[in-house]
């Protein structure tokens, strides 16, 4: 299939699925890529641990702060804790910088995002990326702040209407009445920007091959696998990857390498149209979308 065939169609077989979706994914040893809408930010949700995963292995590093170091962490008080990790824990927690990260990426845990977050603020996780040549994802507010949506206030019954809200309060510069959903003011990148962080990450130039190492490990360990994962993980692949997830938005970017040396970068964000909390279609449709722009790089 012609790439801009293919291109028309993906984006028809997303809308017809109910979800708005900018994706990229780039061979990592042509840079060769394709794309649908791959320059348009959107809110990171809980991608942006991948960035502060980064910037605190690099402060590791550099000696700013020592991986061994314990923080005590309060137990969580959210009025909707997380499926895993300390939002669930009811006692307090004695837990050091390196098993925080681990907690941050790969059970995608609030609180020991925010833990690190307040070792590293946003605005320096924004300035050591730009340090690094990645200029497309900005680092505006701590996850915390991701908990405080309209689904919180709604009974859970009711968490359609805060879909809809999620869906429909857009404006058409990318504005938005809830905050976390406001380019403008929320944590952000485009699938461009996040193909180039994985690229750095897994061929660094700026990036110490010491830092990208350790990022890359916790990604192969990422335990929410629920999206990309079905249609690029086999005994032939391995597959790296974040998730994100918030109101409407749902996210994954990752890294898929073959046996025979191929790796792709692969980010794929997208926006629901349908007001609902649970979507397994779309997860799915997220998977099959990725899976066949991979699939087209393939055989170019």
């Amino acid at each position: 299939m012609r790439t801009g065939t293919l291109i028309e169609e993906v984006q028809r077989r997303l809308t017809d699925g109910g979800l708005r979706g900018c994706l990229l994914v780039r061979d990592l040893r042509t840079g060769q890529e394709i794309g649908v809408d791959p320059d348009t930010a959107l809110p990171s949700a809980s991608l942006v641990k991948v960035p502060l995963a980064v910037a605190t292995f690099e402060r590791i590093r550099r000696g700013e702060l020592d991986g061994s170091t314990p923080l005590d962490v309060a137990p969580g008080r959210s009025t909707t804790p997380g499926p895993t990790g300390l939002t669930r824990f009811r006692h307090p927690a004695r837990i050091a910088v390196e098993d925080l990260l681990y907690l941050s990426t790969c059970l995608s845990d609030e609180r020991a995002a925010d833990t690190l977050f307040g070792l590293t603020p946003p605005a320096r996780v924004t300035a050591l990326l730009r340090e690094f040549g990645i200029h497309g994802i900005s680092v505006r507010h701590t996850v915390d702040e991701l908990s405080n949506t309209p689904v919180e206030r709604f009974d859970t019954t009711q968490a359609h209407l805060a879909h809809a809200l999620a869906i429909d309060a857009g404006t058409g510069g990318r504005g938005h009445r809830v905050p976390q959903l406001d380019t403008t003011r929320a944590n952000t990148g485009s699938a461009r920007a996040w193909v180039d962080l994985l690229q750095e990450l897994w061929a660094p130039e700026a990036l110490h091959p010491q830092v990208a190492e350790a990022v890359r490990g916790l990604m192969l360990h990422n335990m929410l696998r629920q999206r990309l994962t079905p249609d690029f993980a086999s005994d032939a692949t391995t597959w790296w990857s974040k998730t994100g997830t918030l109101l409407n938005l749902r996210h994954e970017i990752g890294v898929v390498e073959h046996t025979d040396g191929g790796a792709y970068a692969v980010a794929a964000l997208t926006e629901s149209l349908v007001p609902a909390a649970v979507q397994p279609g779309a997860d799915a449709l997220m998977g099959q979308a990725a899976r066949a722009l991979r699939d087209h790089l393939r055989h170019v």
